[in-house]
Formats: C-alpha cells, sequence, structure tokens
C-alpha cells in the first residue's frame, strides 16, 4: 500500500505543476500532508515535517547567504569581463545563445555547486534571452542538463556519496568514468545546437538594439554593453531587440509541445523589470577592488571544493566579507540584501516547502518500500548485468529520490544484488553515476528552484521540457559507459 501511495503522491504533485492547477510550493506543502493522512499517519506530521526541515535547513542557509554573495559579485562588475566574453560570442544568434548557455553552465559548474552555476549563468544570460525573445525553458534546460552532467565531479556530491556508501575510492570511481561523461557533455552541446536551430528558425534573423552585429568584416568593432540580471540593475530603458523574418516573438516560458507559443505571463514580462541592464558605469562597481573580490570568489571556491568548512558557514563568511568590503556604509549594505531579497526569500521558501515533501516521503516509509518494490522486481537473469541495471535505475530513482536516499539507501542493496552474481562494487558505483544530468532538475534538488526562480519560469514548464532531454542524456552517458568497457 505504502508504495503504491507513494507513487501516486509523486504523480499527483508533477501533475498538478506541470498542468499550473497548483504552485509548487503549495504542492509540494499541501499534497504530503494529505497522503500523510491517508496512509493513517497524520498524527506524526509534525515530526516528518520538522525532520525534513532539519535537514534541509543547512541548504536554505547556504543558498540565502550564496544568493547574496554571489549577487554582491554581480553588483560589483566582478562578472562583468566573463559576460562580455559570452556575448560577444553569442551576438545575436540563438544558436550561439544556446550553445554558449551550455558552455558558461559547464565551465561554472567546476566548482561542485549547482545553485551557484544556476546563479551566474541566468545573471549573464537572461537579459540576452529576453532581448532576443528567446525562450526562457531552453536556457534552463540546457543549464540544468549541462550541471547535470558536469554534477558528478568526486567534490560535486554524487561520486562522494557513493564511495561513502560502498566503501570505495572516490578517484577510482570518477577517473574510468571521464570517457562516458566526456561523451554526455558533447550530448549536451549537440543539444544545445539543435535547440538553438530550432529557436534561430522560429525567431529568424535577429540583431540587438543596442549592439552592433559582428558581420563577416573583421575590424567592425561591437559595442561592449554588459548585460547582467540582478538585483541591483536599472530598469528599462532598453529596446527589445529588433527582428527579421517569418518568426514570431515570445520569450516565454514556453513548452516542449509548442515552443513557438507566448504565454500570457511573457507579454506581461517583455516590458517589466525581468530585463535589468547593468550599466558599466553603475554606482556599484568596484573597479578598484575587482582583485580583491577575485581572489575573494577563488578561496572561497577553493574551500568549498577542499570541504575545509561546512558550505553554509563558507557563504556566511563570504557574504559578511563581501558586503563589508565592498559597501562599508550600513546604508548601501541593508540595499544591497534588500536588493536580492526577493530571492532569497524564494528559493529559501521553495527549500522549507521541499522539506515537507521529502520528511513525508521519507518518514512515513514510501521512499524504502518503492525502491524495495523497484529492486525486487529485477529478474534473476539480469543479475549478471546489475551495472546495466542500476545505470538504467538511477535515472528515475534519482528523480524523485534525494541523492542521499539513493546512494545510502538503493546502491548498497543494488551492489549486494549484483556482488552476488560477480557483478563488482565499484561498477555499480560507476553505474549509479548516470541518472545525474535528469537529477539536478528533480523537485527535490533545492538549485533547481534558483533556476526557475531567476529565470522566472514556472517550473512545471521547465519539467515538461527538460526531463526528456535530460533523461536522453543519461541513456547517452549509459551508453557510453557500456561502448568503453566502464560499466
Amino acid at each position: 500500500m505504502l508504495t503504491i501511495l507513494g507513487f501516486v503522491m509523486i504523480a499527483t504533485f508533477l501533475v498538478l505543476i506541470m498542468m499550473k492547477k497548483m504552485s509548487p510550493m503549495a504542492a509540494l506543502v499541501l499534497i504530503p500532508a494529505l497522503f500523510c493522512i491517508l496512509v493513517g499517519q497524520g498524527a506524526h506530521l509534525g515530526d516528518y515535517v520538522l525532520k525534513g526541515i532539519g535537514d534541509l535547513a543547512p541548504t536554505a542557509a547556504m543558498l540565502m547567504f550564496a544568493i547574496i554573495y554571489f549577487g554582491v559579485m554581480i553588483d560589483v562588475g566582478l562578472f562583468d569581463p566573463i559576460v562580455r566574453g559570452i556575448l560577444k560570442f553569442c551576438k545575436a544568434d540563438p544558436v550561439r545563445v544556446v550553445v554558449g548557455t551550455a558552455l558558461l553552465a559547464a565551465i561554472v559548474s567546476l566548482d561542485g555547486d549547482g545553485s551557484t552555476t544556476f546563479m551566474i549563468t541566468v545573471s549573464a544570460l537572461y537579459p540576452l534571452y529576453k532581448r532576443l525573445k528567446m525562450s526562457l525553458v531552453v536556457m534552463t534546460g540546457v543549464a540544468a542538463t549541462a550541471n547535470g552532467v558536469m554534477n558528478t565531479l568526486p567534490w560535486g556530491g554524487p561520486t562522494a556519496r557513493a564511495a561513502t556508501a560502498l566503501k570505495l575510492d572516490a578517484g577510482d570511481i570518477f577517473v574510468p568514468m571521464i570517457p562516458a561523461l566526456a561523451v554526455g557533455l558533447v550530448a549536451v552541446f549537440a543539444l544545445a545546437y539543435v535547440l538553438g536551430r530550432r529557436e534561430r528558425k522560429r525567431l529568424g534573423v535577429l540583431t540587438l538594439g543596442d549592439t552592433r552585429v559582428v558581420t563577416e568584416d573583421a575590424d567592425e568593432e561591437e559595442t561592449e554593453l554588459v548585460l547582467v540580471g540582478a538585483g541591483a540593475g536599472g530598469k528599462g530603458g532598453v529596446p527589445a531587440g529588433t527582428q527579421r523574418g517569418t518568426g514570431t516573438g515570445g520569450a516565454g516560458t514556453g513548452s516542449d509541445a509548442d515552443p513557438d507559443a507566448a504565454t500570457d505571463s511573457d507579454a506581461a514580462t517583455d516590458s517589466d523589470d525581468g530585463l535589468q541592464t547593468l550599466d558599466p558605469q553603475r554606482a556599484t562597481l568596484r573597479p578598484k577592488l575587482y582583485w580583491f573580490n577575485a581572489a575573494l570568489t577563488l578561496a572561497l571556491l577553493t574551500l568549498l571544493i577542499l570541504q575545509v568548512m561546512p558550505i553554509p558557514v563558507l557563504f556566511l563568511i563570504g557574504a559578511a566579507l563581501a558586503l563589508t568590503v565592498n559597501f562599508p556604509q550600513m546604508k548601501d549594505q541593508k540595499a544591497r540584501v534588500a536588493a536580492h531579497a526577493e530571492n532569497v526569500l524564494n528559493v529559501s521558501g521553495m527549500v522549507f516547502a521541499a522539506a515537507v515533501f521529502t520528511g513525508v516521503l521519507t518518514g512515513t516509509g514510501m521512499v524504502e518500500h518503492m525502491a524495495r518494490w523497484l529492486v525486487s522486481g529485477i529478474p534473476d537473469a539480469l543479475g549478471p548485468h546489475m551495472g546495466i541495471v542500476t545505470g538504467v535505475l538511477s535515472i528515475p530513482l534519482t528523480y524523485f529520490m534525494s541523492n542521499d536516499g539513493f546512494y545510502f539507501g538503493i546502491v548498497p542493496i543494488l551492489a549486494e544484488a549484483g556482488a552476488a552474481h560477480g557483478v563488482a562494487p565499484i561498477e555499480i558505483a560507476r553505474a549509479s553515476l548516470v541518472g545525474q544530468a535528469l537529477h539536478m532538475s528533480s523537485p527535490l534538488v533545492p538549485a533547481v528552484y534558483v533556476l526557475v526562480g531567476m529565470a522566472k519560469v514556472e517550473f512545471g514548464d521547465h519539467t515538461k521540457f527538460t526531463v526528456k532531454w535530460a533523461a536522453l542524456t543519461s541513456l547517452v552517458v549509459l551508453c557510453a559507459g557500456l561502448l568503453f568497457g566502464i560499466i
């Protein structure tokens, strides 16, 4: 019964948010509360929720101060050179913009933190997508999938969990997987190219109102206009991109079934403060402190990778230092915090709402029963192929479960079943990384709410668009692993 109710609860949640019948925050709270009562454990709902909040509170704290830290770094101009470089590469070509999205997300993902990746990627490219009237779900889908592949880095989390759960060395798991993961990353760039071609076909030939597009004449200069979506951004004043061709506009949240369609919310936001252009002469710039901010960020990311201190503590200290050094005056510090308060509130609220969902799913025993039912359904004939089975199962299981639940609850069971048929635990560990491309779009991953929140995309739209592409990318990684004899 718990198995059936667990699947029904997850399906109900996904259907309601994809059909936009409920907001993700309301669905994350009300649906698990209802199902907790249905399984006869309503009296324990408070305990489950508090346990879930306790588990996710460090993540909420990390996201809160990470948003403030990177928001301040965007305000003071730390990423302006990177943004200018990306914009020079992208110009007004949708193909280059989408490929640039994958490239930027993959590069920033080297720090091992999805929230950081999404904040920087969206901040850099959101205004460009808006000006070119490109579909924002293309941006969120490509960024999430690229980050999912890169999330397998030893310091990113899944590899370390697999190593801990099976008592293996993280290097022994990750290094042999590099060729397969590289193929997965190539698949992401191929996906970006295809989606970019679709956007180019939909929109026609584009130009930017304030930026001359470089033509075949190599001597023609391009105006460097820094576009960054951040709390400090000035409003309006930037004309929308002009276009020629047969395509019609509509940035929109879109959907895969009809990516050309512009929703009502798109029309409402075409001229809103979502399109924020950071003036190269803005008052928050701190050019004299550029190298200090660069060194501080590098040190922060290094300490994060080395896990010298808990991540929330590192971002808390980093945010305090960034505010104090760049904005010594109290009123300026308050202004910077207020500028990013909306993002902080939205993301932290979603994390605590997700705590209700995970708390009930785990506390009632639904997730354990679901996992054991899936594992018990594996035929004995597939025993010698448990590596492949693990890779296939990792795709849905890491989407419906947290990484902790999967790697510490399911992977040991799969490894035990594989060992009975002569499959080494190291193969199970490597195969368990396959599903990470899809995992980063799971409703149980707090970072995805940073992505959709800053991009102003409905979570349901992001899910409908991204799931199939991310699942396909995971299958590419699995096939590459088999081809190279890694799995």
